[in-house]
């Protein structure tokens, strides 16, 4: 249990999937900022479900008929087809928050196949993927939360003329990752 809590706080803070690898940018990128919430939950959800069918799949199906060399193309279709269900579910389960025009930013974020990758390549049990992909999604939310409220603020201020638009984008993507780096003292194995 305390094993599996490390874990998902590790891949929330320290090892974030957007920060440290450089997972599912794109959408932090995206100038929408009324959905920030609807994509964070749809993210996190997308990435538990990937990870833990991922998992299943590689290690129960792929792995006895030594198919493992066909990851990609068994991870890849399985997230692409879980999206737009799990965006009606959601959008029936959750109506206040928009999760309209999300379909490209899951389709394209690259965090949900790196954590189905991730958790092909270590065999530390299916409670552990799950907090792994728990903790992926979580940590993505927090980071596009911060980054939407940091963009916020910026829009706010008088940014000199040179620095408006992505490049203080991508100064304060680089400050939370500075700040990101603080949490790796956290957890010491």
């Amino acid at each position: 249990m305390t094993e599996a809590l490390l874990t998902l706080i590790s891949a929330a803070l320290i090892n974030n999937f957007v920060l440290h690898w450089p997972l599912g940018v794109d959408p932090l990128l995206a100038r929408e900022r009324q959905q920030v919430h609807a994509l964070g939950i749809a993210t996190t959800c997308l990435m538990l479900i990937v990870g833990v069918f991922g998992y299943a799949l590689y290690h129960w199906l792929l792995v006895p008929l030594n198919l493992t060399a066909l990851r990609l193309f068994v991870f890849l279709p399985l997230s692409v087809l879980l999206i737009a269900p799990l965006l009606k579910l959601l959008s029936r389960l959750l109506p206040r928050l928009s999760f309209e025009g999300l379909w490209p930013l899951l389709l394209g974020n690259a965090g949900v196949l790196g954590v189905a990758l991730f958790n092909a390549q270590d065999d530390n049990g299916l409670f552990h993927a799950t907090a792994l992909s728990l903790g992926a999604g979580l940590g993505f939310w927090l980071v596009l939360s911060l980054f939407s409220d940091l963009r916020q603020r910026t829009l706010d201020n008088d940014v000199p003329a040179p620095f408006r638009g992505l490049p203080i984008d991508l100064i304060g993507a680089g400050l939370i990752a500075v700040a990101f780096l603080g949490f790796s003292g956290l957890i010491k194995t």
